[in-house]
């Protein structure tokens, strides 16, 4: 009943998002529609917190639940849904992600000369989870405040901006042997050309990301030709690792978390004594003194036979012995 009655409320809330569409009279314009959001994952139409959160904050659901004694925007809240918990990135900024990133870098549609200019600047944070510390936020601060600067200036038109959330992205950072965040990579070629710069490099302050580009240092970054690097031998190596580490991560987010924590116990568990089990040499000289010891061990009830065989008589020919010394 209950589920039902939730069931009922949301559909009721979401309809009041359809628009009405367009009517006779009503004057036709030619600008663009808004982009479908993007959320944290970069699916095109999932929601960003902040809309998941607008749904549950909105005044008629809160008020029915406010009857029967919920605060629902209390739990929203605590659960990181509420709108007020804001996308802690510039939404102008796109999300690269494994599943947009041909379309968006690799596919893009140029012009022959666009193409030869074209150069992509992107950030990979970890911030958003707050796994990153303060040198993650702070890079993210630096990263945004310097695109308002260049969208204002207008003066470098071939570049293009974007951010990979280091945590929610498997198969890019894999293949371009990614293991640490915050990092800027500078692409160009279509993503064959690749640069990396660690922000302490550049010794951040404020206006140095903003010099870094406009005088073109950044084209003087060692590319990164190694044979694992795009179109190199061994390329297909890193291809395969980030196929193989996507799928595990695609199958752990679906297990629950404290499945997880047992299996990974066991786990431990098990390669701590095998790291620490003693070597080969050692065990069998352990088995040989333990099979000794209990060799050396005797039970009462054969002590004496056994002390008796020792000394080679009998206890008959012992009593006889002692009869003949008395005579």
């Amino acid at each position: 009943m209950i589920f039902w009655l939730l069931l009922s409320l949301f559909s009721f809330a979401n309809g009041q998002y359809f628009s009405e569409g367009w009517k006779p009279g009503q004057a036709f314009t030619n600008e663009p529609s808004a982009p479908a959001p993007t959320g944290a994952s970069g699916h095109v139409g999932e929601d960003t917190p902040s809309q998941r959160g607008s749904l549950l904050d909105s005044s008629s659901i809160s008020s029915i639940f406010a009857k029967i004694g919920v605060n629902i925007s209390s739990i929203a809240s605590a659960a990181g849904l509420s709108s007020k918990a804001a996308y802690p990135w510039d939404p102008r900024i796109p999300l690269i992600t494994d599943v947009n990133y041909d379309n968006t870098v690799v596919n893009e549609e140029l012009t022959p000369e666009e193409e030869g200019n074209r150069t992509w600047l992107i950030v990979v944070s970890t911030s958003a989870t707050n796994q990153g510390g303060g040198m993650s936020q702070f890079v993210d601060k630096i990263f945004d405040e310097t695109y308002n600067e260049t969208l204002i200036a207008e003066d470098m038109p071939n570049l293009r901006w974007g951010r990979i959330d280091y945590l929610n992205v498997t198969y890019l950072t894999t293949k371009w042997g990614v293991w640490q965040a915050p990092t800027f990579i500078i692409l160009q070629n279509r993503g064959q050309t690749l640069r990396f710069v660690k922000p302490h490099w550049l010794r951040l302050r404020e206006g140095a990301l903003r010099e870094f580009l406009t005088d073109g240092t950044y084209n003087e970054v060692p590319r990164w030709d190694s044979s694992f690097a795009p179109g190199g031998r061994n390329e297909y190596l890193l291809h395969y690792l980030g196929l193989i580490l996507t799928t595990i991560y695609n199958i752990t987010i679906k297990v629950p978390r404290w499945i997880l924590y047992i299996l990974s116990g066991s786990v431990a568990s098990f390669i701590i004594q095998l790291l620490h089990r003693p070597p080969k040499k050692d065990r069998l000289k352990t088995q040989a003194s333990a099979t000794q010891k209990t060799e050396t061990v005797h039970t009462p009830g054969t002590s004496a036979p056994a002390a008796t065989a020792a000394s080679g008589s009998t206890p008959t020919q012992s009593k006889a012995k002692q009869r003949k010394s008395k005579k």
